[in-house]
């Protein structure tokens, strides 16, 4: 035993603390800018951001305790745990001894971020970065290799690391809101869409008249924008129709000539443009992992439009069909426990969601429907998750006892999607921030301001388009030639999302929370209007 083992114990403890500080920094950052969004459905890396911080815990922990059994330093216990008290470098252990506390709060209301308010978790979370700054002080202010070569290059790695991260944070966190008022939230909670980045908004350009707006877009550098997200147009061919339960039947679809497709994700839906003119929206209900076919499942409606009534009269293995997507506004998102309540066609989505979470994963399904004869997949679900699915259906007992019975002291992050009487059952009980959505059928939605034109301005395009009072944006743009679609015309699918650079949107659709809609700089003008008399759109 070396005399002074206990030194290099407290030297190495020390650093690796600080380098797992970093890394559990870097990788919430990564997780919370959704670079990593495709991969991290299944969760293990939100896992892996735990690990880290739990990690650096146990080192700062073996370094305090080594800095007690040094020979050399001899510290005592209120010395090592009470900020001041040291003898040595009283400031600089100080700095470390706050950071530790400010470390283990964070660890600790992790563990408790079911039970408690998402926005006092966030606030406690973002003090991780003034820990890293503490733990910077501290190290260059009383480590005893701060001289060294070997410390210098290993220093300076970590904080260029930690400044980096804190930029990208920065830089892909600046989605100001569309204006600074407050639009009316709809009735749907929070949920997440795969987006591109929002472009910063540029000042010179808020509040200015649409000639001058135009004028100053050509003497600027082109918008710091991500290109536009990637939605795949192809020929399909079906090679399967199989009949699931009583008007359901699912439908495999190929790319024709072979190849593979676009990666997707659970609670991502494609669109069906069917012969007779008619475009559908259908949720993926297949495995994730499998690019090479999409499935879906089409419930034959009472009140059908055509669209599914088609599907199930006329499709057969063979034909082709032009597919747009996958889209996605029901991301999963990463967490510890999931309640999935399903309605019918509605296990769709989650059943996707479903498998594509690993076998560790806390998960429980309430599936209801009229009968087990309409409910699709049910047979399928309970066999591959005994224990983990209950089927509730109406004329075996009174599922909306049931459900009460279900969400009653659930902390779960609670998935759901079916008729809208569910839907808004489950809103009802389950706060809105744990609470995801999915709609097939929109919400209705009165707008609240006065009819009135709108002159709205196509940044990239250099075009002005004026929309009369009452008539419908979307058609507005689309008769102008400007690069939008348009798919379900209800406020639904999201496929004619444009971002908004200026002026203030009134937010008519169903897609996701109005809040959401401004945070992220975006509109569906499909049903969608303006408060105010200009908007500048990116397009």
């Amino acid at each position: 035993m070396d005399a002074h083992f206990w030194w290099y114990v407290t030297r190495a403890s020390a650093m690796i603390a600080w380098g797992l500080m970093t890394l559990s920094v870097l990788w919430g950052i990564l997780l919370s800018t959704r670079i990593l969004r495709h991969v991290d459905n299944p969760a293990w890396l939100q896992d892996l951001h735990r690990y880290f911080g739990g990690s650096a815990i146990v080192m700062v922990a073996l370094h305090m305790v080594s800095l007690m059994l040094d020979g050399w330093l001899s510290m005592t216990l209120p010395e090592v745990l009470i900020p001041f008290v040291s003898e040595y470098r009283a400031v600089p252990v100080a700095l470390g001894v706050i950071a530790f506390y400010l470390l283990v709060t964070v660890q600790l209301t992790s563990l408790m971020m079911a039970r408690m308010p998402r926005r006092a978790w966030k606030a406690i979370h973002y003090t991780t970065y003034a820990t890293l700054i503490l733990v910077s002080f501290h190290a260059g202010l009383s480590g005893t290799d701060v001289g060294s070569t070997w410390y210098q290059v290993a220093s300076i790695g970590l904080i260029t690391v930690t400044v980096s991260a804190v930029l990208l944070r920065i830089l892909a966190g600046s989605k100001s809101r569309a204006t600074a008022g407050t639009t009316p939230r709809t009735d749907a909670p929070r949920t997440t869409a795969i987006l591109s980045p929002t472009p910063t908004r540029t000042p010179e350009l808020v509040g200015a008249s649409t000639t001058s707006m135009l004028a100053v877009a050509r003497s600027l550098p082109p918008l710091p924008v991500a290109p536009p997200r990637p939605i795949e147009r192809r020929e399909m061919v079906v090679s399967e129709v199989r009949r699931e339960a009583e008007g359901v039947i699912s439908v495999r679809l190929l790319p024709l000539g072979g190849g593979t497709l676009l990666a997707w994700y659970p609670g991502a839906h494609i669109t069906l443009h069917l012969p007779t003119g008619l475009q559908r929206q259908y949720s993926l209900c297949g495995d994730p992992a499998d690019r090479g076919h999409y499935d879906i499942a089409v419930l034959r409606t009472a009140d059908s439009a055509g669209g599914s009534r088609w599907i199930h009269e006329n499709l057969r293995a063979g034909m082709t069909l032009v597919v747009d997507g996958p889209l996605n506004h029901f991301e999963l998102e990463s967490a510890n426990q999931y309640l999935f309540i399903a309605g019918g066609i509605g296990i769709t989505p989650l059943k996707a969601m479903i498998e594509s979470l690993p076998a560790q994963r806390s998960w429980r399904l309430a599936y209801f429907g009229r009968s087990r004869t309409t409910m699709p997949f049910v047979t399928e679900l309970l066999t591959r998750y005994p224990g983990q699915v209950g089927v509730f259906a109406s004329d075996e007992c009174e599922t909306h006892e049931v459900l009460q019975r279900i969400l009653l002291g659930a902390q779960h992050e609670v998935y759901c999607c079916g008729p809208a009487s569910l839907m808004d059952a489950v809103a009802r009980v389950v706060p809105r921030e744990r609470l995801h959505l999915e709609r097939f059928i929109p919400v209705v939605r009165e707008a609240q301001t006065a009819p009135h034109s709108v002159r709205i301005t196509a940044l990239r395009s250099e075009r002005e388009v004026e929309v009369a009072a009452g008539e419908n944006v979307l058609a507005a743009l689309e008769a102008e030639g400007l690069p939008v679609t348009g798919s379900c015309r209800k406020g639904v699918c999201g496929s004619c999302e444009v971002r908004v650079l200026s002026g203030t949107p009134e937010h008519l659709d169903s897609v996701m929370d109005d809040t959401d809609k401004d945070d992220l700089g975006v509109m569906y003008p499909c049903v969608s209007h303006s408060r105010s008399t200009e908007l500048v759109l990116d397009l």
